[in-house]
Formats: C-alpha cells, structure tokens, sequence
C-alpha cells in the first residue's frame, strides 16, 4: 500500500441527478463507444475537496469530515444544474453537468479544507490512485490537477459538477452547443473514495447518508 492516498470528499446525488447523468452518459457512449459506462468503478457524484493524504492517518481523515457533516445539514440543499462543460484531452473530451455554486457549498468546502488539512501532503503519484490490472495507468494532468485542487478549485474557483464521461470533442461542441434544461437536485450522501484515472471515484472508502 502507497504512504499516500488521492482522496475525493464528494457528494452523492440524489435520484433527479442520477437519472441526468445516466442519460448523459448513455448519449456519450452512443458516439464514442470506447469511453466507459457511469458503474459501481465510475459513481456519479460532485467532488467538493480532493486531496493527497497521509495513509496511515485515514481514519483521522474520516474523523475530520464526519465532525464537518454535524454542522451542516447538506440534505436540506436544493442545487441547480445548468449547462455541460468539458475537458479537452488528446482530441477527447471529459464531459460534466456544471451546478452553481452556493453560499452553503463553499462553507462546507471551506470546512472540509481545514478539517482533512493536517493530514494532507503536497503531491503524490499514480501509486496513490487506484488501478487494476485492466487499467493500469493514470493520466500525467490529474496528477497534477489533484496536487493542486486547493487553490485552484476552490473557494472562487470552484466549479461543482458531475462528471459525465468521455467523448470526441467535436461531438462534445455541438452538446454544449444545444439547450440545457435547468433542473434542481439534492445531495443524498457524503463518501470519501480513492480517486482512479481520469479522476473517477473508484474506491469508496467511508460513507455517510444524509438526513434532512
């Protein structure tokens, strides 16, 4: 086992989101076969903290967020999704549901930064993420992009959204060309994974259900 974990604290979304990102999903995989299903190894969810942390101080981890989830009632929250976005990425696109930020949202970011912060380490490597032998690598920019989601995708900066999939970028164009359809949706549970490649959450590794 790595002396270093990659870490996602995410939101679990409710079913109004799940049913948009399913059908998002099965779109993207209509025009790129190759790219991969929303599975039990790729959860739809909105990340609010990704991390480099300590191994052997996860529990002390968990610790840290369950206390932040005692002051915050997520489950009362009404998100909006409203557009799509994506990532370029050799031709492809790494496709999302973007959601406007909140009030609520960043002070619970804020708080999750500062809980998880003294067992956190400024970088790893791809030993701290999880493969299998299908899928062994991890690509070089989510490396990076994870060593450096505080500040750069927080607080100002954050953009919460939901992952969707992959897909031809001129295929992703014309997506994001067409009307999207606002729609509300509520976090339905909390959880910490081990990110994989493409910064998938595919190892949970502690979780909690929310109540309202």
């Amino acid at each position: 086992m790595s002396e270093t974990t990659a870490i996602d604290v995410l939101f679990e979304p409710d079913v109004a989101m799940l049913q948009h990102a399913q059908a998002a999903n099965a779109r993207l995989l209509r025009a790129f076969p190759k790219g991969y299903a929303l599975d039990a190894a790729h959860q739809p969810h909105i990340s609010c903290l990704q991390r480099y942390v300590k191994t052997d101080k996860l529990e002390d981890v968990f610790a840290g967020v369950s206390k932040v989830l005692m002051a915050e009632r997520p489950a009362t929250w009404k998100l909006t999704a409203f557009k799509y976005y994506y990532i370029p990425w050799e031709g492809l696109g790494l496709a999302g549901i973007v959601i406007r930020p909140t009030s609520d949202l960043l002070a619970y970011q804020q708080k999750l930064i500062d809980a998880v912060a003294p067992f956190t380490v400024p970088s790893g490597t791809a030993a701290a993420y999880f493969t299998t032998p299908e899928n062994p690598e991890i690509v070089e920019p989510l490396i990076e992009y994870v060593a450096g989601f505080v500040p750069n995708q927080t607080g100002k900066n954050f953009s919460p959204h939901v992952t969707i999939g992959l897909a031809p970028e001129d295929y992703l164009k014309g997506m994001l060309a067409q009307p999207f359809d606002d729609f509300e949706f509520s976090p339905a549970a909390v959880s910490v994974y081990q990110l994989g490649n493409y910064g998938v959450a595919a190892k949970k590794l502690k979780g909690w259900t929310l109540d309202d």
